[in-house]
């Protein structure tokens, strides 16, 4: 049957009803279908414009993943940006960079940043390298500091993280600091550029460039050097490095960098010590090669020879104030011999460190290797419990 429809009469009685044609019925349902189109649409529009809306006319608390994601991006590439700028005004001869990093604690007046900028400048020809040196800071206070004395610095903040107070080795800010190191580094060399990277407790007495190795692509100082370069069983310290950009190096680094991973609660420097032996290492073909601690001391090695020392490092010290004391002695012997060689009455080849003198109650001495063990596992004992950069 077809739809039944009824009217009322005038005199408001029924009348009968009865069936309508079939075509009829499908006038009526072709009366009503644009109605509904209608409401579908706009309610379909209405859902679509909530969903990709970007306006700010939103429900409080509202969380858009899309807006988090995209505001990443926008500030990876900003801070890219803006290391590129940094990089390229302090490069030399448009292509290295000298690195040093600092937090808060070593960012204080008469710490460990006012000393390393002291040593360029009595250094013997040292000067000029402040115009190349880039100052990393791991948080706003190191940052404040270094925009105070030095044109070239980098903000390198880790959200969730404070690195303001004095890390001390192998605690959890520690490691973290170290790895986060390892990962900007990484990215210097992804940009183009090479980089020497100094730890701030290292003192720079002269021109470091002409005595590392025309064939190495990675440089490393010793803690304790066994007379050859290119020997794995060297004792290497982290807080001074020489690295080209190149294919090697950043897959070299990445390498390091993911090994944590295999290797947890190590910082940087133990695992590279585990890693050196890799085949990935031998495989990728990179040059490793050690520096002789004639040239690049430190107080568990000091570089003798006043006549050949370019930097010296204040390892094998644990606690900044050690630190500190000992490296204000270590400069007031550099400035001794400088008088020397302007005075004739005083001979230069006498020169000797005063210090350790602080350093000397927490002094310890690395183990040097046993050349039984080939991937350097029991080699390499707990290494020196300094404090923030070793």
């Amino acid at each position: 049957m077809g739809l039944e429809t009824g009217s009322y009469t005038a005199a408001g009685g029924h009348q009968h009803h009865k069936s309508l044609p079939p075509e009829s019925n499908n006038h009526h349902l072709l009366l009503r279908t644009p109605k509904l189109v209608i409401i579908f649409a706009m309610v379909s529009i209405s859902c679509l414009f909530l969903y990709h809306s970007s306006s700010p006319l939103r429900f409080p608390g509202h969380y858009n993943p899309f807006d988090a994601t995209t505001n990443h991006r926008a500030n990876s590439e900003n801070k890219l940006e803006e290391l590129r700028s940094i990089l390229k005004n302090a490069a030399i001869n448009n292509d290295t960079i000298i690195i040093t990093a600092l937090n808060d604690a070593w960012a204080e007046p008469n710490s460990m940043f006012d000393l390393l900028l002291e040593s360029f400048q009595i250094g013997n020809q040292t000067q000029r390298f402040l115009n190349h040196l880039v100052v990393v800071a791991f948080d706003q206070k190191a940052y404040a500091r270094c925009i105070k004395l030095h044109p070239h610095c980098y903000k390198l903040f880790t959200d969730g993280v404070d690195f303001s107070e004095e890390a001390y080795f192998m605690a959890a800010d520690y490691l973290k600091m170290m790895w986060r190191r390892i990962d900007f580094l990484r990215t210097v060399l992804d940009l183009g550029y090479d980089f020497l990277f100094t730890d701030a407790d290292i003192m720079w007495f002269r021109d470091p460039f002409p005595h590392f190795h025309e064939d190495g692509d990675f440089q490393i100082a010793c803690d304790f050097f066994r007379g050859n370069p290119t020997n794995l069983n060297n004792l290497p310290n982290g807080g001074f490095t020489y690295v080209k950009s190149n294919y090697r190096t950043i897959q070299f680094y990445k390498y390091w960098f993911d090994s944590r991973l295999n290797y947890t609660g190590l910082h940087d420097q133990d695992v590279f010590n585990k890693i050196k032996f890799d085949h990935f290492i031998h495989d990728i073909r990179v040059q490793i090669r050690f520096l002789d601690t004639a040239f690049f001391g430190g107080f568990c090695e000091p570089s003798r020879d006043f006549n050949k020392v370019c930097t010296m490092h204040a390892n094998c010290c644990v606690g900044l104030e050690n630190k500190v004391h000992d490296i204000g002695i270590m400069l007031q012997d550099w400035r001794k011999y400088m008088l020397s060689l302007r005075n004739e009455t005083i001979t230069p080849s006498l020169a000797s460190w005063t210090a350790p003198q602080s350093c000397r109650g927490s002094f310890q001495r690395p183990r040097a290797p046993k050349k039984k063990d080939r991937y350097g596992d029991k080699r390499i004992g707990k290494l020196l419990e300094q404090t923030f950069f070793l």
